[in-house]
């Protein structure tokens, strides 16, 4: 499948030799064409970077430099991205099936749809066959944000023009700049977007956001001041924070 909307993939790496390469060859069995992947690399040490370059024939377009952390490097790949489309794929996630960019560009067939996302599967770090946590989402509702909804941001393919309009991702959180973005999307009166019901990624366990207490309190912090800063009253944003939280434990059911 070639015709369609074009699809720019984004992915940073930094020092992810050991898992890369289950990223790349998921991206490379993606039945749908019409894309390009982008590789922004953080001037990793370990192998990484031969990694590429030994599959370089499969990437769009591969840069490798000193960054100031992950959202500066989405931004850069937002940068040379030419797609209509965009979306994020982490070094450490693969695609849920080969038919995920197909069901993202059938979705945007729509005009008026300005975003799509689906479900997503955390799975151990050494066996990405072992689901350890789903996470479901559903159709949007506006009211949502203010309890904490977000979608899955790995399952998440936007307009291009909308990451322009936002400028892209504010690289002063460390954590929550995904979040934040979401929230400046999402609440755009004409902002329209579409739920898959499928599994679209698969996300190994470990991210920044949770593999520490430390991290746990920062990105509270974070979230709350991407919350205050879409003015988002104090009572609000608490109860958002809270049932942001709440809400994880039913994926941990089977």
């Amino acid at each position: 499948m070639g015709s369609g909307v074009s699809i720019s993939v984004i992915t940073a790496t930094w020092n992810c030799a050991n898992t890369l390469t289950d990223c790349l060859q998921s991206v490379a069995d993606q039945d749908y064409k019409n894309r390009e992947h982008i590789i922004v690399d953080g001037a990793s040490t370990d192998g990484t970077i031969e990694l590429i370059n030994s599959r370089i024939n499969q990437i769009s377009m591969f840069m490798s430099e000193p960054d100031t952390g992950i959202y500066d490097a989405l931004n850069k790949g937002l940068r040379l991205a030419n797609g209509d489309i965009v979306g994020f794929l982490h070094a450490d996630d693969i695609f849920a099936h080969r038919s995920v960019l197909s069901r993202v560009s059938e979705a945007f067939r729509d005009d008026r749809v300005c975003a799509v996302y689906g479900d997503l599967e955390y799975v151990q770090q050494g066996d990405l066959t072992k689901v350890v946590r789903r996470w479901q989402s559903r159709e949007f509702r506006q009211r949502d944000l203010k309890w904490g909804w977000m979608p899955a941001h790995p399952t998440l393919y936007v307009r291009r023009e909308w990451y322009s309009r936002i400028d892209g991702f504010d690289s002063s959180y460390r954590i929550s700049a995904d979040y934040f973005s979401v929230l400046k999307l999402f609440t755009q009166p004409d902002f329209h977007a579409e739920y898959i019901p499928d599994v679209l990624v698969k996300m190994r366990l470990g991210g920044a956001s949770n593999k520490s207490l430390r991290a746990i309190a920062r990105k509270t912090r974070e979230d709350w001041r991407a919350l205050r800063s879409c003015n988002i009253g104090r009572v609000g944003a608490a109860c958002a924070i809270t049932w942001k939280n709440l809400s994880k434990l039913p994926q941990f059911l089977p």
